[in-house]
């Protein structure tokens, strides 16, 4: 637990305590509120068609309370406000999780909430035409899962014209871009799949795969993981936030010795993921330790090495901790252990920060130690490690999301 501690300090007692009751609305339940039922939406054309994304199917078109040119018209406390969410895409079960449990709350808070999405990890460009739309029509706040920190620029934009911008999770690129980050530590979700791959592995080699983000760009949530990752295993002491694959090739692990054979992106996506593996397999057939970015990298990383018959003997980590596929994929064996996240439970506390900041009440502290509000992480996994805190899949399920 040494590497865990150092850095974060973080136990299996504060993020499972109580953990059921805080993720009410963040887990399956939250998830089962369809985007029709939803009376918080906004069909903002200007939001909808430069974003590319979906909107909450019912509700009001204007929001009481807020100016045309984007800045607030001191509205009483609890009168509508008007919000925009911004995510990756919506594509992937972990950010539509977070839309619904978005217009869930939504609904009980009286905010008329417009959704758009990028049509892809790293479309930072239709994230941009959105976060101008927000301000063009008048929005409170703005809660944006940012693809990349080119958004910045336009959040400083926003901020300026008096919009409250929260970050769900994914920090941005300084951390001060935004009003507060709601988010996962990631860097302790990899330093726990680290952990556990080092103490499974009990000594033999390793030879890596690390199936990133992106080679191109750099996002903290890429940094995070992959170092983390890397930190558990021993084979790092910090991360570094200028971006990955600056560790040695080959060295020493805390249980022996490893060689890392590639640094590929996936971009979170399935056919990245078995792309990313096949260019790995191509430089080093006997690779026997995955590290993916997410669960649908994690998929698509399975399918290239069963396609290659070198499926046997590998174990893949991952992050996310959604139904499906993640603790699926957990239970099935393909995936070792996954860091859980709680998409619902970021974006429930954002909508309820930008309430609470649109009726004069202050927003909540980052975590100590942090830049950003900490909302939990669980290793998941039905083969536990000595040392390395974890939850079963099937308590797991208990709290899932997608």
């Amino acid at each position: 637990m040494s590497a865990l501690t150092s850095r974060r300090g973080m136990t299996r007692s504060a993020v499972t305590i109580g953990l059921a009751a805080s993720l009410a609305l963040a887990a399956c339940g939250s998830d089962s509120n369809s985007s029709s039922g939803t009376t918080g939406g906004t069909t903002a054309a200007a939001g909808t068609a430069a974003a590319g994304g979906t909107t909450a199917a019912a509700g009001t078109t204007a929001a009481a309370g807020t100016t045309a040119a984007g800045g607030t018209s001191g509205a009483a406390a609890g009168s509508p406000v008007g919000v925009s969410l911004i995510l990756k895409n919506t594509s992937n079960a972990f950010f539509v999780s977070m839309q619904k449990s978005a217009e869930a709350a939504a609904s009980s808070m009286g905010v008329n909430l417009t959704t758009a999405a990028g049509k892809a990890d790293g479309d930072s460009a239709t994230q941009i035409a959105a976060i101008e739309a927000a301000v063009a029509k008048g929005d409170k706040g703005i809660l944006i899962t940012p693809t990349t920190d080119a958004v910045v620029p336009a959040l400083d934009a926003a901020r300026k014209a008096g919009l409250l911008v929260i970050a769900l999770d994914t920090p941005p690129n300084p951390a001060s871009a935004v009003d507060i980050t709601f988010a996962t530590d990631n860097y302790n979700a990899g330093q726990l799949i680290g952990q556990w791959t080092a103490g499974q592995l009990a000594g033999k080699k390793a030879t890596i795969a690390m199936l990133d983000l992106f080679n191109d760009q750099v996002v903290s949530v890429d940094t995070g993981r992959d170092q983390g990752f890397l930190n558990g295993m021993g084979i790092v002491k910090a991360e570094d936030k200028t971006g990955n694959g600056k560790e040695p090739a080959s060295g020493k692990y805390s249980g022996g010795d490893y060689t890392i054979v590639c640094h590929e992106p996936t971009t979170g996506a399935v056919d990245g993921g078995k792309t990313a593996m096949e260019t790995c397999l191509a430089k080093n057939p006997d690779i026997n330790v995955v590290y993916t970015i997410n669960e649908p990298a994690a998929q698509g990383a399975e399918d290239a090495l069963k396609a290659a018959t070198k499926d046997k003997g590998v174990l893949i980590v991952s992050v996310d901790g959604g139904c499906k596929p993640g603790l699926e994929l957990v239970s099935s064996g393909v995936i070792g252990a996954t860091a859980q996240q709680y998409p619902g439970k970021m974006a429930t506390l954002g909508m309820q920060a930008i309430r609470d900041l649109a009726d004069g009440k202050p927003a909540p502290a980052v975590t100590p130690g942090l830049d950003f509000f900490n909302t939990g992480v669980a290793l998941v996994t039905d083969k536990t490690v000595p040392g390395v805190d974890s939850i079963s899949v099937a308590e797991g399920q208990k709290i899932c999301w997608g």
